[in-house]
C-alpha cells in the first residue's frame, strides 16, 4: 500500500521553475514544439503549460525517432545565454521519448502565426491552440479573469455558483433556450440575474464567473450563443456610480497583472495596454449628440447604441478624452431590464451604464429596484405576471438593501484586448449557429 501525503516529485520540474536553475543539473519534460538542424547540432524547443525552453543536442546526439509533438524528458545543464528565449538554454546530455504522435499534424503549430480562415482554425481548435501565439490569447484571458476574482476577493465579495437550468429568463425576450426537464419547460440561464440578487441579501457583496447563453440567431463578429460572463452584485450602494469605481479596480489589476505576470504573451501579441487609471463618464444622450455632431451622421436610433455607434463614441473617447474606455450612463427605460432603477430625477432614463472598450460594449450594469413594490409596479407596467416571478420577488418582500451589479463579457474584453477581429478567437472552442464541436 502506498499512502498520499501530498507531496510531488522534485526530480521532474515544470519548464518556468527549471529556468530558475542555472549552472546545475536539471531533469525536466515537455512536447517538442520545433526542431532546427543546423548542420552537426540541433536546437529542440521544448514546449511547457507557460513557456518554451531552447535545448542544444550536440553532435552525436541521439534524436532518432523524435519528432515535433514527441512528449519527452530531457536532463542536462542549464545554462545562460542571451540568445535563448527566456535568456537560459539546456545543454542536453540524456533524452527519453515519453510519446509519439500517431500521424503528421494538421497544421505546423511552430510557426509564429498560423495563418489559417476562423472556419479551418476553429475545427482544428485542438491542436491549434499549441501554438505560442494562439496560446497566449488564453493566458492574456486567465489573467483577466484572475484579475477579477482577486479584486473582488480583496474588496470583501463572496464567490458564489448559480444554476445554468432555470424556469424563466432573467432577461426577457425570446432569445433563451428551451429544454425539457423531466417533462417541464426549462431554460438555459441567459444571465445569474436573478440569483446573484438573491445571495446579496445573504452575503452582500457576491460575484460569479460562468457561462451564460443567448438563443440569438445572429452570425457577427461580435456575438457567442455561449459566452463566459463575469459578474458581481454589491449591497449599500451610495449610487451606481460604486459600480464603476469597482470595475474600474478591476481593470487597473488586470493592466498591471498582464504588464508584470504576463509579459511574454503581452509581447507575444504586441499588445498596447490600455491606461486605466481614470476612466471618463457621458450619459447615453449626451454621448450619442457629441459622436454625432462630431463625426456628422444622424441619430437613428433614441433608444439604443448601435454597433457603428459604439465604435463612433470608442473614437470621440480616445480622440477627445484620450481614453480607450468609456462609461455611457443613464440608458433610456425602455431598453433596460425590468429591475433596472429609474432615474428618480427623469424616470424616462435608468440608474445604469455600459462599458465601451476601443468601440465596443463589454460590460452592463446598473443599480436595481430594491423595493417590493416598485418592483411590482415596474412589472406590471410592461405587461408581466408577477406570480410568474414569487421565488426571485421574495428577496424584495424579505427586504433588500440598496444594489446593484454589472456582468462583462469575458471573450468580447479579451478580443477587444487582443486586437482580434471576431469574439470567436477569444473563445477556446465557440458555440454559435453552426458549430457545436470541437
Amino acid at each position: 500500500m502506498k499512502n498520499m501525503d501530498g507531496t510531488l516529485s522534485a526530480r521532474v520540474m515544470a519548464l518556468k521553475e527549471a529556468g530558475r536553475r542555472t549552472g546545475r543539473q536539471v531533469t525536466v519534460r515537455g512536447m517538442v514544439h520545433a526542431l532546427r538542424d543546423m548542420g552537426g547540432i540541433t536546437f529542440l524547443t521544448l514546449r511547457g503549460s507557460e513557456t518554451v525552453l531552447q535545448c542544444v543536442c550536440g553532435e552525436g546526439f541521439d534524436l532518432q525517432g523524435v519528432t515535433e509533438e514527441c512528449a519527452v524528458e530531457l536532463s542536462g545543464l542549464l545554462r545562460q545565454e542571451a540568445r535563448a528565449p527566456g535568456g537560459v538554454e539546456l545543454a542536453a546530455e540524456e533524452l527519453k521519448i515519453l510519446s509519439r504522435p500517431a500521424a503528421p499534424l494538421p497544421v505546423a503549430v511552430s510557426k509564429r502565426k498560423l495563418n489559417l480562415n476562423l472556419d479551418t482554425e476553429l475545427a482544428l481548435r485542438p491542436v491549434g491552440l499549441r501554438n505560442l501565439r494562439q496560446r497566449s490569447v488564453f493566458r492574456v484571458q486567465e489573467a483577466l479573469a484572475r484579475a477579477f476574482r482577486e479584486t473582488l476577493h480583496q474588496l470583501g465579495f463572496t464567490e458564489i455558483h448559480t444554476p445554468k437550468i432555470v424556469h424563466a429568463g432573467a432577461e426577457g425576450g425570446s432569445n433563451i433556450f428551451r429544454l425539457d426537464y423531466f417533462g417541464r419547460k426549462a431554460f438555459l440561464a441567459q444571465s445569474p440575474q436573478f440569483y446573484k440578487q438573491m445571495m446579496v441579501g445573504a452575503y452582500e457583496r457576491v460575484f460569479e464567473i460562468a457561462p451564460v447563453f443567448r438563443a440569438e440567431k445572429h452570425s457577427t463578429a461580435r456575438h457567442l450563443n455561449e459566452y463566459t460572463s463575469m459578474d458581481l452584485e454589491m449591497g449599500f450602494l451610495d449610487s451606481f456610480y460604486d459600480l464603476m469605481e469597482v470595475e474600474t479596480l478591476f481593470l487597473q489589476k488586470a493592466m498591471a497583472l498582464l504588464a508584470e505576470e504576463y509579459a511574454g504573451d503581452v509581447a507575444r501579441l504586441e499588445l498596447e495596454l490600455p491606461d486605466a487609471a481614470a476612466i471618463p463618464t457621458l450619459r447615453f444622450d449626451e454621448a450619442k449628440g457629441l459622436a454625432a455632431e462630431r463625426y456628422g451622421y444622424r441619430i437613428r436610433d433614441p433608444y439604443d447604441l448601435e454597433p457603428e455607434e459604439e465604435q463612433s463614441i470608442g473614437r470621440y473617447a480616445k480622440e477627445v478624452l484620450g481614453s480607450d474606455f468609456l462609461f455611457v450612463t443613464h440608458y433610456p427605460s425602455k431598453k433596460r431590464p425590468f429591475y433596472a432603477m429609474d432615474d428618480p430625477s427623469d424616470p424616462k432614463y435608468t440608474l445604469s451604464f455600459d462599458l465601451l472598450f476601443r468601440g465596443m460594449e463589454v460590460t452592463t450594469g446598473g443599480q436595481r429596484i430594491h423595493g417590493y413594490q416598485e418592483q411590482i409596479d415596474k412589472m406590471l407596467a410592461r405587461g408581466m405576471h408577477p406570480e410568474e416571478f414569487e421565488s426571485y420577488l421574495m428577496i424584495h418582500r424579505a427586504g433588500m438593501p440598496p444594489h446593484g451589479g454589472l456582468g462583462i463579457g469575458l471573450e468580447r474584453l479579451t478580443a477587444r484586448l487582443c486586437g482580434l477581429d471576431n469574439v470567436r478567437h477569444a473563445c477556446l472552442f465557440p458555440r454559435d449557429l453552426s458549430r457545436l464541436e470541437p
